[in-house]
């Protein structure tokens, strides 16, 4: 299966005009000169790049990442999955790092189809019972595990008072959609029926994740709603996929050199999804979903050099239509991925937890505390 995008940065036609999917890109990366040819009549257009321009509003340690990040011999989605996983498995483990303390932590064993996958419990420090906040690591569906959201898990524990329940579901290829949603529900359901084990409340859950893991929380709260499930208090999605239509303007504006690279998402979703039908479907691509109106309350942080920028704001303005309430805060400078990089990206992540525990502050709940 190969998904067909249409390049950004086209050359002019032959008479000169511009095609009018460049002009937002052309906007941003590219200077635009017209002249006539002496004695013809004929028009000629010079594009060229800005020198510098598509990397300008980025922090100073999103541009060592990012530096980092390419300077290997081969970008990501021209590895397989195994070798992708294997490229991470090497990466040095820095030392010396401080470790946001909690209460207590526990790795639980869920059943789901076919075997189990691993939860771990965050506890924060007080008495409890505790509101619940299932959580969902980020990765494309392909990446990641319990490790790479680790910190931000503890820190979301201690500052939002509630127990962390971070889902370790399995992962495409070898478990393609809809295994990762499967589990990911059942790893929700879990939480709700073993609440009382955990010293948590049951009718007071926040679902949330970070990129592919924001997808499943929002694809829980669908669920949750189409099938009477567990009681959803609100959605925390940190800069999340809602569409796999690879062409929104954010695609272009960071198509290529921001880490999370257009090519490298279309490589994630071939991963996960079967065929080309699914990439239509809600559970894949909630923006699609047309109950929003029946969804919880969200709060969106988004990465402001991303390219899943503007399907959030999609998300956004779809529940705000619906009447559904919804934050949409941006962490400036920043890019896809530094929740799961706290050792670079230590003031965007706390930032982004600060901005979820006090909007959770402000969401009302089913249940007295």
């Amino acid at each position: 299966m190969h998904r067909k995008v249409k390049g950004v940065r086209l050359a002019p036609k032959a008479n000169g005009e511009i095609n009018k999917r460049t002009l937002f890109v052309l906007a941003v990366d590219f200077e635009v000169a017209e002249e006539l040819t002496p004695g013809t009549g004929q028009r000629k257009v010079q594009i060229t790049r800005r020198k510098g321009v598509n990397k300008m509003g980025l922090t100073n340690n999103a541009k060592v990442y990012l530096e980092a990040f390419y300077s290997g011999p081969k970008k990501i989605q021209d590895l397989t999955a195994e070798e992708a996983r294997q490229m991470m498995s090497l990466a040095p483990v820095p030392e010396n790092v401080e470790v946001p303390p909690v209460a207590k932590v526990e790795d639980r064993q869920i059943p789901v189809d076919g075997g189990e996958i691993t939860a771990r419990i965050y506890t924060p420090s007080g008495q409890g019972p505790f509101p619940l906040f299932v959580y969902y690591h980020g990765g494309g569906w392909v990446l990641g595990n319990l490790e790479t959201s680790d910190a931000g898990c503890r820190l979301l524990a201690e500052k939002t008072g509630r127990v962390v329940v971070s889902v370790d579901y399995r992962l495409a290829p070898e478990f393609k959609f809809p295994v990762p949603v499967e589990d990911s529900y059942n790893a929700l359901c879990w939480a709700r029926d073993n609440a009382s084990q955990l010293n948590a409340i049951a009718e007071d859950i926040v679902v949330g994740g970070d990129s592919a893991g924001g997808n499943l929380a929002t694809v829980m709260a669908i669920l949750s709603n189409d099938n009477n499930g567990p009681t959803i208090t609100a959605q925390a999605l940190i800069y999340p996929v809602t569409n796999l239509d690879f062409t929104s303007p954010s695609y272009e504006k960071f198509a290529d050199g921001y880490g999370l690279d257009r090519d490298l998402m279309i490589w994630f979703g071939e991963y996960y999804v079967n065929n080309e039908e699914e990439f239509n479907d809600p559970l894949v691509s909630p923006l699609l979903y047309e109950n929003v109106n029946a969804l919880p309350p969200a709060i969106i942080v988004a990465a402001e050099n991303d390219v899943l920028f503007s399907e959030g704001v999609q998300y956004q303005e779809k529940l705000e239509q619906a009447g559904v309430e919804v934050k949409h805060t941006i962490i400036e400078g920043s890019i896809h991925g530094f929740f799961s990089n706290m050792v670079i990206f230590a003031d965007e992540t706390k930032a982004t937890v600060d901005q979820i525990a006090n909007y959770l502050k402000t969401v009302k709940t089913n249940v007295s505390n």
